[in-house]
């Protein structure tokens, strides 16, 4: 195993549309923001991870920021290659005389078509990757939680991200049935611009969007312990001139929940088509959430009175999918739902 191991390098990622999760040896060895700055004329690279997500709308004419997935799948597949190989240079600090071939496996939403499948495929593969596995994301975020998905039992997953809400019923090793829909953190961020520039008459950016969706981001007007309001600068669409305005998260509740009645609509198609056996089993155990999109206050009481279901928030939503992925790649041969 070790003269294997020097040669081969074992990596588990996690290709998210808002972070990339690499896992190397059990630990979590990179966790960046999946974007990239290149200059515009050559596509040099310049930043990635953190440092690129700092220039994300505050660049001039030479420099672009990528975000090379969209709604969880690849839509820049140059830039995506670009972000996976740097992101996999960066474990491999160490000046070595030759580079380890190495064993991946990619989680991918359970709604990937073969072509979004073959793009992931190829950006891995042209990252370094000779053995490239993939995982259905719901399945990667159930045994992130530990989870017995090899059980005759059912277990339902939500997983809640920045591109995709991927639901599924898992049973035996395999999905049940599933739903992967593209409203969640992405489309929470652009729904707070959207109520931002109606509401109030002013202009934010995304990261600005992204910033009130974490300090006062709730699913229900009524909360046990309120965040404070957040201030909110930016210019005045008519006059162009300054503004501060104080954001609570009532507002914040309203404006999404058109797109989290979306998701509890996707939740009770999937449990429509749920077998009665297996219903039974979820009824007993609880929904599980995964996902960043599981942090958002008051979310699980809401899916839970919604629903009639409890619903149980993951002990760390940000991580499940990608610990998911490192366990699946110990069990590479064991696994009979890994797809290559």
């Amino acid at each position: 195993m070790g003269l294997f191991s020097f040669f081969t390098q074992e990596l588990a990622i996690d290709l998210g549309t808002a972070n990339t999760i690499i896992i190397y040896n059990d630990k979590i060895v990179v966790d960046e923001p999946s974007i990239i700055a290149v200059e515009q004329a050559t596509g040099k690279l310049i930043a990635i991870g953190k440092k690129a997500r700092l220039m994300h709308g505050k660049t001039h004419t030479n420099i672009r920021t990528i975000r090379p997935l969209r709604d969880g799948v690849i839509a820049d597949f140059n830039a995506a290659e670009l972000m996976i190989r740097e992101m996999i240079k960066m474990i491999n600090r160490k000046s070595q005389l030759f580079a380890p071939s190495l064993r991946i496996v990619v989680c991918i939403p359970s709604g990937s078509t073969e072509v979004e499948m073959r793009a992931v495929r190829d950006s891995s593969e042209h990252a370094g990757g000779r053995d490239v596995y993939m995982i259905y994301e719901p399945m990667a975020a159930a045994i992130g939680m530990g989870i017995d998905v090899e059980e005759p039992k059912g277990s339902m997953v939500v997983d809640i991200g920045g591109g995709t809400t991927e639901v599924a019923v898992i049973a035996l090793g395999g999905i049940v049935s599933n739903k992967s829909i593209r409203i969640a953190g992405d489309a929470f961020t652009s729904d707070i611009q959207a109520y931002m520039r109606h509401q109030h008459n002013i202009k934010i950016g995304e990261r600005t969007a992204e910033e009130i969706k974490i300090k006062v981001g709730s699913c229900l007007a009524e909360l046990e312990n309120p965040p404070e309001d957040f201030l909110v600068r930016g210019p005045n669409l008519m006059t162009a001139m300054p503004v501060e305005i104080p954001v609570s998260y009532q507002e914040i509740a309203h404006c999404l929940d058109k797109s989290m009645s979306k998701v509890e609509t996707a939740i009770l198609s999937v449990l429509e088509q749920t077998p009665p056996e297996l219903y039974a089993d979820i009824v007993d155990d609880g929904i599980y959430l995964a996902g960043g999109g599981a942090l958002m206050r008051g979310l699980a009481k809401r899916l839970t009175d919604k629903i009639g279901i409890q619903f149980r928030v993951a002990e760390d939503p940000l991580h499940a999918v990608a610990r998911g992925t490192g366990i699946s790649l110990k069990n590479v041969d064991k696994f009979p739902f890994l797809m290559r």
